[in-house]
């Protein structure tokens, strides 16, 4: 019985890294896109450029 508890526990922790990762993954796309938006309205190339290549770059 101990032994199910570890892989329940394991199971449980690696859900919980998941569901953090897929947040913070969220947290950061929003805000590079409100960047975008923000380079974009100021006419801000080199910013725009950057910051697409780093929205690119967390969705590899």
């Amino acid at each position: 019985m101990d032994k199910m508890k570890v892989s329940y526990e394991v199971l449980l922790g690696l859900a919980a890294e998941m569901l953090l990762d897929e947040a913070v993954l969220k947290f950061r796309t929003d805000k590079l896109y409100a960047a975008i938006d923000t380079a974009l309205a100021s006419g801000d190339k080199d910013t725009f450029q950057r910051l697409t290549d780093e929205l690119k770059s967390l969705h590899v």
